[in-house]
């Protein structure tokens, strides 16, 4: 049963899902507070699809979270990203919820992944439960809100997945209730030209559209005058009730002169399409401005199934002296809609506006492998690496590769090989290929090392260097002094850092008994929680011995007593 404060909530409007396969009453909420969001489902995130909704936990961490319905768990893993410390918990109806970046476990669960981790001697575990060993119910508190892993601040990432094909399917359709009384937010529109010789408003290039509020509350936009195959992109958000977040958009729809040219939603998508977000959105206009632009419109290497109705691939094929209406219904699952009309004629001007082609003397054919000896440096891209044909830039100087730049997105790995022959044994040991950030800054790459070459597998063009890592990580402790008292304490925390290659490992001892500290890579601490008692003595000794990633190590010792 919720709790009674949850009442309130039925006052707000109804969902409006218009799906009827999914069980609207068979789950409850996994907070005891009102659900309030900081991302959508399907929300556009970098190089994926948001799998999951975001629940503010009030700007702190240790709220209780609650299996929303009897089940089993049949998944636990901790890591350092991700979803840091998260619970899979499947149910008898066939759906398997997900509760990500918790602080800790319920006291059942944790003392079974601590005897693992133990056990392992690791910090990062991955375990699969016995169907039944762990059995819940609905409502048990089974962990508590945390901002373990990737995330940015306290909340908690919940799913709902089928627990055959492992989909992610919009937790709000299953009557989790949100208030939402506002339309999406239309921010930017785009026109494209999309064939050989399309112009929109005496452009070949990508153009913006201009666009007023009218009395009614819709958009229009001005007069576009094109000729050719044409397709338009927008600009969007959404935002709840009681919350400032710019969240992702539900559903778009596009109708030119009342014919659906293209409809699509996010009720569900598979976690094996979800990189072709890329193909989405503009990922030239994302690289050089950090937007994205939603494209309306097909490009032939989409594969997304989130359409639900395509006509022409969603382009529009303008005809001389014709006109059209092209409408854009921008909606949120709560109902609210925003409309964006615009009006177009078929008229051929003058360009203004030329196409840019950017040729170089490399050539990608993205459906063939594509390798490149740069003479000191190859680089290999297996086929379908990229989602459509174009000109490469690539450069080499010295120890440095170019690799065209952070406007064309690769679907695949490629690799990056650098002849290391010049450098000595002793030099290659503390080398590494590192990929230079937009200030120069190095950052690790992993660099498999096999005889005179140094090889690294990566998605993301740039520029990559060979760097040098010759310091060891640092180890200082925060909260204790050696050879301290240490009575009254509820844990030990200890920083660690590596100014270049990155922490690798790390491990620690105490009286000779190996110790698991959690590690937090935002904050650079370990930690070291006294519940998990091992102390046999009342002088311990405490030794930490840390890695980067090249293979420098420092060791940290002290006494402390407590009893």
């Amino acid at each position: 049963m919720r709790k009674a404060f949850f009442g309130l909530l039925l006052l707000l409007p109804v969902l409006n899902f218009g799906q009827s396969n999914y069980p609207k009453d068979a789950f409850r909420p996994p907070l005891d507070i009102p659900i309030i969001l900081a991302g959508t489902f399907g929300e556009l995130r970098s190089n994926h699809f948001h799998s999951g909704i975001d629940i503010k936990t009030e700007q702190r961490e240790g709220l209780p979270i609650h299996a929303i319905g009897e089940g089993t768990v049949t998944r636990i893993k901790i890591s350092h990203w991700g979803y840091g410390k998260v619970i899979y918990i499947a149910h008898p109806n066939g759906y398997t919820s997900v509760y990500g970046h918790l602080q800790k476990f319920a006291p059942e669960i944790e003392d079974y992944i601590k005897k693992v981790q133990y056990r392992k001697k690791s910090y990062q575990v991955e375990v699969f439960p016995e169907y039944g060993e762990i059995k819940v119910e609905k409502g048990q508190v089974i962990a508590y809100g945390g901002n373990t892993g990737g995330s940015s601040g306290p909340h908690l990432h919940f799913e709902i997945r089928s627990s055959i094909s492992e989909k992610p399917t919009n937790p709000l359709l299953y009557g989790l209730e949100v208030r939402d009384a506002t339309n999406p937010t239309l921010s930017k529109v785009y026109g494209y030209p999309l064939s050989e010789n399309a112009i929109i408003n005496q452009s070949q290039e990508k153009i913006e559209v201009d666009f007023k509020r009218q009395e009614d509350g819709t958009f229009l936009a001005e007069k576009v005058h094109a000729i050719g195959s044409i397709g338009f992109g927008f600009i969007g958000y959404d935002r709840q009730d009681l919350a400032a977040n710019r969240n992702g958009i539900y559903s778009v729809q596009t109708l030119v002169n009342g014919k659906v040219y293209s409809d699509y939603d996010f009720e569900t998508f598979s976690f094996g399409e979800t990189r072709y977000i890329n193909t989405l959105i503009d990922y030239d206009h994302y690289g050089r401005y950090r937007q994205r632009i939603q494209k309306l419109y097909k490009d032939p290497s989409n594969y997304l199934s989130i359409y639900n109705t395509l006509y022409n691939d969603g382009k529009l094929e303008v005809r001389e002296g014709l006109s059209y209406t092209v409408e854009i219904f921008i909606k949120d699952l709560m109902g609210n809609v925003t409309k964006l009309v615009i009006p177009i004629e078929g008229k051929k001007e003058e360009v203004k506006i030329n196409k840019n082609d950017d040729k170089t003397e490399n050539y990608i054919i993205a459906k063939k492998p594509n390798n490149f000896d740069l003479g000191g440096a190859k680089v290999y891209f297996p086929s379908n690496t990229f989602y459509k044909n174009f000109y490469i830039d690539l450069k080499k100087d010295d120890d440095t590769v170019t690799i065209h730049n952070n406007r064309v997105a690769a679907h695949r790995n490629f690799t990056i090989t650098f002849d290391v022959s010049n450098f000595s044994e002793a030099e290659r040991r503390q080398m590494f290929i590192a990929r230079l950030n937009s200030s120069l800054r190095p950052s690790y790459t992993s660099t498999y090392k096999r005889g005179s070459t140094f090889t690294t597998r990566t998605r993301n063009l740039g520029t990559y260097t060979l760097a040098s890592d010759t310091v060891p990580p640092k180890i200082k402790p925060k909260n204790f002094k050696d050879r301290q008292w240490l009575n009254n304490y509820r844990y030990l925390s200890i920083r660690i850092s590596d100014d270049l290659s990155g922490i690798d490992t790390y491990s620690a001892t105490l009286n000779g008994k190996w110790l698991l500290m959690e590690y937090e890579p935002k904050t650079n601490t370990l930690t070291y929680n006294f519940d998990d008692v091992i102390l046999d003595e009342k002088e311990c000794d405490l030794v930490v011995k840390v890695t980067d990633n090249v293979g420098n190590s420092s060791t940290f010792t002290s006494t402390f007593f407590r009893k």
